[in-house]
């Protein structure tokens, strides 16, 4: 992955960098979900106008502080705008409707949104931070839904899962919230660039959500990609490698004095055959591979969608995009996600780059079980701070000084 130097001309002053941030949790709520119940008596239509009308005042905002279009040259967001104009080409045939061409709008004005950001990403480890505050945010809100209205959160009819009932988030959704601020935060405090104090106060909550929305994808992301991060700094972080030593002590005590509680956990209630074809996933996709499809279909796909076949989810990344974007989107796809593993592999060991192999992880381990890897989605925005984390650092070092005075080494 090659980048350009970074615009030195481009506002950096205090409000500038306030504006990018807002524009950065503007984006994030865009991604949200309105599916669920709530607490608050606002119909599912307002929600929906209010997270996807947010896209577009996030590209308002962007395009006021860089007027001039400067960009940051980025191999990533490159193939995104590659990926936006195959599924243009895919959903002019309207195959899924008048919505794919709304969803290709707001693709396009989320990765515009990321192109025109993309000068202030220089050094980004200090909008790690910023990233762990939006999601520490969204988890605040899942958290008070829990004490007000315990039994929504917590209702039979999603299996005593943790759901968000403030704004309505399903379980997914908070556990992959909570297990990015938890693997992000205890990355930056392995390397000294946040405080103990920050760790229990994110960490310990978020562990606790983690834990009531029994996601597994979620869980072993977290473990997966802390790992990978790990192992990436053993040569060079002695406290990385204490924690680690620990870490394996105590999982290994772990499974021997809570193997029952860890089965049943995991189970979640389910039988044998549930769990093996994953909550009925493997059915799903079994009969979106065997649809009849045409020349087209297959290369193109059908068009952007709600990530739905016959009614039911998807939930993989790849079948998913296979069959919204045939095998264009899935050449795509491979090719951004081996351009960030090479990128992360090439760079020496540093912070940033366990910050960046800990998303890209997390990301591919999610793919299997979650879609997302082919429209705007908080995947996309975990690969891109990723993407920004491996970029070459600017010599503009007056921009670095004024960012760490700006931001203190703790995330609260």
């Amino acid at each position: 992955m090659t980048y350009g130097r970074i615009a030195t001309d481009v506002a950096r002053t205090p409000q500038t960098l306030r504006v990018i941030r807002f524009v950065w949790a503007l984006l994030v709520f865009n991604t949200l979900g309105s599916l669920g119940a709530s607490v608050l008596p606002i119909p599912r239509s307002v929600l929906q106008m209010l997270t996807m009308s947010s896209v577009g005042f996030a590209f308002v905002l962007a395009l006021a502080v860089n007027p001039r279009f400067k960009f940051r040259p980025s191999a990533y967001l490159l193939l995104l705008t590659l990926l936006l104009v195959g599924s243009l080409a895919s959903s002019v045939r309207l195959q899924s409707g008048w919505g794919a061409l709304f969803r290709c709008a707001r693709f396009g004005l989320f990765i515009g949104t990321l192109w025109l950001i993309s000068p202030w990403m220089d050094n980004v480890l200090h909008f790690v931070k910023h990233h762990v505050r939006v999601l520490c945010a969204l988890l605040a809100s899942v958290a008070i839904g829990l004490v007000i209205a315990p039994g929504m959160a917590l209702a039979e009819i999603n299996d005593g899962r943790l759901f968000g009932v403030l704004w309505p988030l399903t379980a997914t959704q908070v556990g992959q919230y909570a297990a990015i601020a938890i693997g992000l935060t205890i990355l930056l405090w392995l390397n000294k660039l946040t405080t103990g104090r920050s760790v229990a106060l994110i960490c310990g909550p978020a562990t606790v959500l983690l834990v009531l929305t029994h996601t597994r994808t979620a869980t072993a992301g977290l473990v997966a990609g802390l790992a990978v991060a790990g192992l990436s700094m053993l040569l060079t972080n002695a406290r990385a490698r204490k924690v680690l030593a620990w870490a394996i002590a105590v999982a290994v005590a772990g499974v021997v004095l809570l193997g029952a509680f860890l089965q049943a956990w995991l189970l979640r209630g389910q039988d044998k055959e549930n769990f093996t074809n994953l909550t009925g996933r493997a059915k799903v996709w079994d009969r979106l591979l065997d649809l009849p499809r045409t020349w087209y279909e297959q290369a193109f796909g059908t068009g952007l969608s709600n990530k739905s076949f016959d009614g039911l989810p998807i939930d993989n990344s790849w079948l998913a995009v296979y069959h919204e974007q045939g095998y264009m989107g899935v050449v795509i796809v491979v090719l951004f996600l081996l351009t960030l593993v090479v990128a992360a592999i090439s760079r020496p060991p540093s912070p940033a780059r366990a910050c960046a192999l800990f998303l890209i992880s997390y990301c591919l381990l999610a793919s299997y079980t979650e879609a997302g890897l082919g429209d705007a989605s908080p995947y996309l925005l975990h690969l891109a701070l990723a993407s920004w984390l491996l970029a070459t650092p600017s010599p503009d070092r007056d921009a670095l000084v004024s960012v760490r005075a700006e931001h203190p080494s703790g995330v609260t």
